[in-house]
């Protein structure tokens, strides 16, 4: 075969590769480009399913409260504006406190004596500002209890009433039915113990009467407090944030276990009106407010609308 006759032979071949590879580059291209196609199609619509998921969790259940029990209540009319398995009796964590508080002012405590603060108050007691040894005047004791809910705080209140312990436990079940509160049962002072139990109705209740002493009421609605013991400085804040809303607070106290939810009970003072709320097993801190928020509004909006017209 001549030379140029083999080059031709060679050209045409070579470009038959070259095309070859070419098509073969096209196909696989075209494979990965149908392949993520489908991929980002497919994440699309995973991902405004997600939205749509969230869209549905975020969106209040019928009524608008998310937390297990709950109930609005007038304190002057005692009407029932609203419930939500308000009968239900249910652990109510901290909300205990009030009662708590209600049964030692009904020592008539002097409140500039302190008591020391020791190991068995300070064991199983959570999270506290107080050290082992300090000694705290039953006033600021009685400011952690209420305000920041210090549990440790609460031991050494119930210890400085005067009291024993089955004394003063004693009188907490025996003030429960002198209020009417006969689904209510308290087993120690602090609310740590699922077996104190309640339910909304109660808690009501109890709310209006601990709220009636100026000294829980003054203390339930303070933002912060200072003061030093015989060691440390101490700051504390109110766990209700409520009383950094719009609406006027006139008593309240919050409330968490793992076994009672997040809980929450607030006297409001809106629209001229005052009511007591009340959400027990919220399933978050920040849902708690919420639902009460909720139920403020869609109580008053009414009234609110009908004064305009």
């Amino acid at each position: 075969m001549k030379l140029s006759t083999r080059r031709a032979v060679g050209s045409i071949a070579l470009a038959a590769l070259i095309a070859l590879a070419a098509t073969t580059a096209d196909a696989a291209t075209t494979r990965k480009s149908r392949r993520s196609t489908v991929h980002r199609t497919s994440v699309v619509k995973k991902s405004t399913v997600r939205k749509k998921r969230r869209a549905r969790a975020r969106k209040p259940p019928v009524g608008g409260v998310y937390s297990r029990s709950a109930i609005v209540f007038d304190p002057v009319t005692n009407e029932v504006l609203f419930e939500k398995n308000a009968a239900r009796t249910v652990p109510i964590a901290s909300i205990t406190k009030l009662m708590t508080a209600l049964v030692f002012l009904d020592q008539s405590p002097d409140l500039a004596n302190t008591v020391e603060v020791t190991r068995t108050e300070i064991t199983g007691g959570g999270k506290t500002q107080l050290r082992r040894g300090e000694e705290v005047a039953l006033g600021d004791l009685l400011h952690m209890s209420l305000m920041c809910s210090d549990n440790v705080a609460t031991r050494v209140l119930a210890k400085g009433s005067g009291i024993s312990e089955e004394e003063f436990l004693s009188q907490m079940n025996k003030k429960s039915l002198e209020l009417g509160l006969t689904d209510t049962r308290f087993v120690e002072f602090t609310g740590l113990d699922e077996r104190n139990v309640s339910t909304a109705t109660d808690v009501a209740k109890l709310l209006r009467a601990a709220a009636d002493v100026e000294m829980i009421r003054s203390i339930s609605t303070t933002r912060s407090y200072e003061f030093r013991s015989s060691r440390l400085p101490h700051h504390i804040g109110n766990t209700n944030r409520l009383l950094y809303s719009r609406y006027e607070i006139l008593g309240g106290k919050t409330g968490f276990i793992s076994e009672a939810g997040y809980c929450l009970v607030t006297w409001v003072r809106t629209g001229g009106r005052d009511l007591i709320a009340v959400v027990l097993g919220a399933p978050t801190n920040a849902t708690r407010f919420a639902d009460v928020v909720r139920l403020v509004q869609r109580t008053v909006a009414p009234s609110v609308a009908s004064t305009q017209n």
